[in-house]
């Protein structure tokens, strides 16, 4: 009895965000639990990605996009505050008038466009699939004619074309206007503003140095004084904020190591404390939350997943490196032999996958994410590193509690799914299984795939977040000019 007033007194002190992290564990943990009191025979079944589902789930998306993807819906309905706040890219636009407010709409729902095309384009490859020639020509007719000068756009647009790849796509990209409009979107500082007037923070400089290094555009004006603007927005938690002086989140983390790592500046940063910082974002849900004490969400599987991507190439950690020039990517070798890893005990996998829980129902701190994956030292015997992160573990909240078995994906279970979700639990997904491969023309071992091994995707660049085939191939095809 005095246990259970304890546990009421807890809960009546408890703040909302508490509730909210509860709530979400009794829900993923009850999945969990549904799945360790089935046969293991069928557990197979339910780890199975469903590949069918997900491209027609996407394809059906990319159709809904119009014809050659240009044509707006006419019937844009007046908003009826007289005080409406847009979300886009992240701040809200206050306007005052239903007038603005619809013009804004209609601006969104064009801006948006581009994003969608790359979130379901990149899906697509990542699952090993293309689209018909029609919908590759619309997309390539639309995303040519996207003129908006806005960086986030530029970013979608250009890797959109270069997962399509093929010389229509890629030589559709004005890479002279491109150049200009990089340079003038270039602040003093040394970071990038998002669009004229718009706002600076580390996003801006990630899409702008990734844009102009997979186009070969890159140089010495363009990187100047970026490496001094992240430096300043690492925080106390080792983490990356979007600006200085506000904290520390995954994406931001992502985009400001990657730009850093292109620029070749990544040993200025405070590495580990980094890697303390989003090694600890992976919960007891088993997937990543994007800042401290928030609730877990699906997307941050690429976000704080493809940070370890990067890290574990870097020549700090064993890794061998990104080239100086071209940053060519060179994967890192497995810190185990091939058969070592074959008689690999299953046991690291069955506590993701039956992990244990206290008397309250919370998952045991001993089978937590946060005591694998706070180990960053390197193996003794190869001079190399373990994944830094429960890979099998991510991979669990990704096909059990984020994929939709109609296709898609999803934040978290009671969510609905998204193309943006979709196509970062997917890129995850792909850090995940292939985590301990020498490199990407080497397939991962069946033990690094979770469930049957017809859930392997494809490898992407962690860099760019394009799959690594088309990454080369454009690579190849701007090198010549």
């Amino acid at each position: 009895m005095e246990g259970e007033g304890a546990a009421t007194e807890r809960q009546r002190r408890a703040t909302a965000s508490q509730v909210d992290q509860w709530a979400v564990q009794d829900h993923v943990f009850k999945i969990y639990g549904a799945f360790a009191s089935i046969p293991r025979s069928a557990q197979s079944v339910i780890l199975e990605l469903q590949r069918d589902k997900h491209v027609e789930y996407l394809t059906r998306g990319l159709q809904q996009l119009g014809p050659s993807f240009v044509v707006l819906d006419a019937k844009c309905v007046l908003l009826p505050s007289s005080c409406v706040a847009l979300f886009i890219d992240d701040c809200f636009v206050w306007c005052s008038s239903t007038w603005t407010a619809s013009i804004l709409k209609v601006w969104l729902y064009v801006r948006s466009r581009p994003w969608l095309c790359y979130w379901i384009l990149h899906s697509i490859a990542l699952l090993g699939e293309s689209v018909d020639d029609e919908l590759e020509d619309n997309a390539i007719d639309f995303l040519s004619r996207c003129q908006m000068p806005h960086l986030a756009t530029t970013y979608a647009a250009v890797n959109s074309l270069v997962t399509l790849g093929g010389n229509k796509a890629l030589s559709s990209i004005n890479r002279d206007n491109l150049y200009k409009f990089l340079r003038r979107m270039k602040d003093s500082s040394g970071a990038f503003r998002m669009h004229d007037a718009g706002e600076i923070d580390v996003r801006a400089c990630y899409t702008a140095i990734s844009v102009a290094s997979i186009l070969n555009i890159l140089d010495d004006e363009l990187a100047k004084g970026v490496g001094n603007y992240i430096l300043s927005c690492q925080t106390y938690e080792g983490g990356i904020a979007g600006e200085p002086g506000s904290e520390a989140h995954g994406g931001y983390t992502f985009c400001g190591l990657a730009a850093m790592i292109l620029i070749n500046q990544a040993n200025r940063l405070d590495l580990a404390s980094l890697i303390d910082w989003v090694a600890f974002r992976q919960g007891v849900e088993c997937g990543f939350q994007g800042r401290t004490n928030k609730l877990v969400d699906g997307c941050y599987s690429f976000w704080q997943g493809g940070v370890f991507a990067l890290l574990q190439r870097l020549p700090a950690f064993g890794g061998e490196g990104f080239g100086t020039s071209d940053v060519e990517v060179e994967w890192v070798s497995d810190s185990t032999s091939e058969g070592d890893d074959e008689d690999r005990d299953s046991s690291d996998d069955n506590e993701a996958l039956h992990p244990e829980q206290d008397q309250e129902g919370h998952q045991s701190s001993s089978h937590s994410p946060e005591s694998s994956t706070a180990v960053h030292i390197q193996h003794s015997r190869h001079n190399q590193l373990e994944p830094l992160f429960h890979t099998m573990a991510l991979q669990q909240y990704i096909v059990l509690c984020s994929q939709e078995q109609e296709g898609g994906f999803r934040d978290k279970p009671g969510k609905a799914r998204d193309y943006y979700h979709t196509c970062y639990c997917l890129s995850g997904l792909s850090v995940c299984q292939y985590s301990r491969s020498k490199n990407e023309n080497s397939p991962p071992l069946p033990t690094s795939v979770l469930g049957p091994y017809s859930n392997l995707l494809e490898p992407i660049h962690p860099l760019y977040n394009v799959v690594s085939r088309q990454y080369h191939d454009a690579q190849d095809f701007f090198s010549k000019y």
